[in-house]
């Protein structure tokens, strides 16, 4: 049995140790030039600079997952492979309830909001072999998503997507009448508000005794993968309602929840939608700590 590293990641988690640069940049070139001595003289990247943040990312998926010509726009979300990671492996716990986790084409996933990275189904089939429906409101987004799929042809099979019309609903649209997934996941706006957003990074790069031309989130984000009226709490408890609408399309729902001040609201919700089983998963990547919540209209 692996023990859980150090930095809290789970103890499947191919990232537990330090980033190994001279591989990475063997699998993406293009990442050498954003390599540079610390000043301890070992190997780093400056994760402020958003294009060696894309750029390791793109490495981590190509030397571990073997995915080829991941890139974003600048702009878009990018999102920390290693975390993502987590949070799948986590998940994979919660559907093996208590024994190994299920692998295979056999078990479907919903992502909601997919964004246009689709980290969560490249990983997720790269790791477990599940295949994924991945929903988007952005048309860009999820154009870029296709652009990544089509350089690695053996995961078109595995990543079906889809255009949410709607952003104001989560299920009604993109999922079709009498589907079941065995698994809904969803990593929701965090922020209520574009200025709440400003307000973050510019408190962030304060702390970093950054000069205000610097003031850039590293991991980007654009409009609806940063924020919604109402923030985490308003969009989680969209899909807590609507999942009380089709309660067994989802053997499990799931959101992770960044602000445990929020739990308290989202269990109310759960127990008033009648939710059967309601779980907190908790995870820890280095100083960060966020939560999974997870919860199933079936008694087991």
């Amino acid at each position: 049995m692996k023990h859980q590293p150090a930095n809290g990641l789970h103890p499947r988690n191919l990232h537990g140790e330090r980033y190994d640069l001279t591989a990475l940049v063997g699998a993406c070139p293009a990442l050498g030039p954003f390599v540079h001595p610390s000043p301890r003289g070992e190997s780093t990247v400056d994760f402020t600079d958003p294009r060696a943040v894309r750029l390791l990312n793109a490495a981590l998926l190509a030397f571990h997952y073997r995915i080829q010509g991941w890139n974003i726009p600048e702009g878009f979300l990018c999102p920390p492979v290693p975390g993502r990671a987590d949070h799948l492996h986590h998940l994979a716990d919660l559907l093996g309830e208590g024994g190994q986790p299920p692998r295979g084409s056999g078990v479907r996933v919903l992502d909601i909001g997919t964004g246009a990275s689709a980290i969560y189904p490249l990983l997720g089939h790269r790791i477990y072999g599940w295949t994924f429906v991945g929903t988007e409101t952005n048309v860009a987004a999820l154009a870029c998503a296709k652009a990544i799929l089509a350089a690695n042809p053996d995961l078109k099979h595995a990543l079906a997507l889809r255009l949410q019309s709607d952003p104001t609903r989560i299920f009604q649209g993109v999922v079709d009448s009498g589907e079941r997934f065995d698994l809904c996941l969803c990593n929701p706006p965090f922020h209520s508000s574009a200025r709440a957003v400003r307000e973050t990074a510019q408190t962030k790069w304060r702390k970093l005794g950054r000069s205000e031309e610097h003031k850039r989130l590293n991991f980007g984000g654009i409009g609806a993968e940063l924020w919604c009226p109402g923030g985490e709490l308003a969009f989680v408890g969209r899909i807590i309602a609507e999942s009380a609408e089709q309660p067994h399309s989802c053997r499990w729902f799931s959101s992770l929840v960044s602000k445990s001040e929020h739990l308290p609201r989202l269990q109310a919700a759960l127990r008033e939608a009648k939710a059967e089983r309601v779980q907190v998963l908790e995870m820890r990547q280095g100083q960060k700590r966020s939560r999974i919540l997870a919860w199933s209209y079936s008694k087991g």
